[in-house]
């Protein structure tokens, strides 16, 4: 029996809280004249960084690991998803034919193409296949895979303990993932045009909570070691998309009424990932 309810709150809290957040969008969120994609992206950015300072990184902090151990993982994080954006965009680019610039006989031509390639590093993601998109999508992807393995463990070990507080706490991971999967909605239909194919994506990458209930559930004792670093590892992801991937795309020439809404917008996405998150801790 408790096996079951773990399985059906894992599947509720993982798969739940992304088709929630993509009603949301469905419903007007970055469609209307007022909420645009620049807002959204500033949205994603501020829900993303919300995420991985103000509550999976104090979490890991607040175990027994040591603080040496935990900002190594984090460097490690970083690096290994800097190299995966790396290694997919060589593979995007071998795949669609796309060869590294070579060195032009005029400067002139040179310069102007090492800039244009610069510039798709950072801002070209109004294409469907930007760079910063297609490599930040599979950053997203796998980061928020350990998440959501790291909630199904803590939903699995509320539920051995009490199964009232496993609902309590598989309803707190779908409330503060709700906004996180607002931004992964927002990057991944970046990478791509096809809104299903972005849902379905990040569902699949939600329903990885159902693999971690279950192993909680056998091997809940073994693990709670091991939690601390999966939460770093996602944070790592969550940093390293937000600075690498969406903040880049921020950084243009705005009125100042444009760099205020930028501002509102990474504000309003901390302060909701920081206030569901402190519900949650709460209950």
């Amino acid at each position: 029996m408790t096996l079951i309810a773990i399985i059906l709150a894992t599947l509720a809290a993982g798969i739940g809280s992304v088709w929630v957040a993509a009603w949301l969008m469905r419903a007007g969120l970055g469609t209307s004249s007022r909420v645009r994609p620049q807002h959204l992206l500033s949205l994603a950015a501020g829900a993303l960084l919300a995420t991985a300072f103000m509550h999976l990184l104090p979490e890991a902090f607040e175990s027994q690991a040591g603080a040496h151990d935990l900002f190594a993982t984090l460097l490690v994080g970083l690096v290994f998803f800097f190299l995966l954006d790396k290694a997919e965009l060589w593979h995007h680019g071998h795949e669609h034919g796309h060869p590294a610039p070579a060195p032009a006989p005029h400067g002139g031509h040179a310069h102007h193409h090492d800039h244009d390639h610069d510039h798709d590093h950072g801002h070209a993601h109004s294409h469907a296949h930007g760079h910063g998109s297609h490599g930040g999508g599979w950053a997203l992807l796998t980061g928020d895979s350990v998440h959501c393995f790291g909630d199904g463990i803590l939903i699995a070990s509320a539920f051995m303990a009490d199964i009232k507080l496993g609902i309590v706490a598989a309803l707190a991971v779908l409330a503060h993932e709700v906004p996180h999967h607002i931004g992964d909605l927002v990057v991944m239909r970046q990478n791509s045009a096809n809104r299903r194919a972005a849902l379905v994506k990040v569902s699949l990458a939600g329903a990885v909570t159902a693999l971690g209930g279950l192993v909680g559930y056998f091997l809940v004792g073994q693990l709670e070691s091991l939690l601390p670093y999966f939460l770093v590892i996602a944070s790592s992801s969550f940093v390293y998309v937000a600075l690498a991937d969406l903040i880049p795309q921020l950084q243009k020439r705005l009125t100042a009424g444009g760099t205020l809404a930028q501002i509102a917008w990474l504000v309003a996405g901390m302060t909701v990932v920081t206030l569901v998150s402190g519900l949650a801790h709460a209950h």
